[in-house]
């Protein structure tokens, strides 16, 4: 009986042990998730092509015109002339909640950032390579606040509308 105590508290050990190691592993991707999106909107804020080597080959980009809708390449030959300035844009992060995949390599995440455009609230999926990460998906919402919604979607489909009768 002493032997299946003794056995059934090292299992426990072993399991609790395993569980502080993962949460380890999660928060340091975390960690280097942070700063790897740190580093791609400085990227942007000081014009440096490394901006869209942090995208995947595949990687799609979403703006926040409905018809901003690109994949990598496409969304460097849009914004060249912005990145043929001192700074492309400048998102500043004001929070960020990282998410890590079971698999350890599939990683998703939202943020708050303070733009030219006011807050954001952008979210994006990354995934982890041999080589390192690589964004795969990232979509830049305007964040509208709930209290001025009925005029905004009234000043957008007047545009629409206007748009679509020239």
């Amino acid at each position: 009986m002493k032997r299946f105590i003794l056995a059934c508290s090292l299992l426990l050990l072993l399991l609790i042990s395993a569980g502080a190691l993962a949460q380890d592993i999660d928060a340091a991707i975390r960690q280097q998730v942070n700063v790897f999106i740190d580093e791609w909107h400085d990227d942007a804020a000081h014009a440096r092509a490394a901006y869209f080597d942090k995208m995947a080959k595949d990687g799609v980009y979403i703006g926040t015109d409905k018809t901003e809708l690109w994949r990598r390449d496409d969304f460097k030959a849009w914004a060249k002339k912005y990145f043929e300035r001192k700074s492309a844009w400048a998102f500043k992060r004001i929070e960020r909640n990282v998410y890590v995949g079971a698999d350890k390599h599939t990683i998703w995440f939202d943020e708050l950032l303070d733009t030219s455009m006011g807050v954001c609230r952008a979210s994006g999926v990354i995934y982890k390579t041999a080589s390192g990460f690589e964004i795969k998906h990232y979509q830049l919402p305007i964040a509208v606040p709930n209290a001025v919604t009925a005029p905004v979607t009234k000043i957008i489909k007047d545009f629409e509308a206007k748009s679509a009768a020239t």
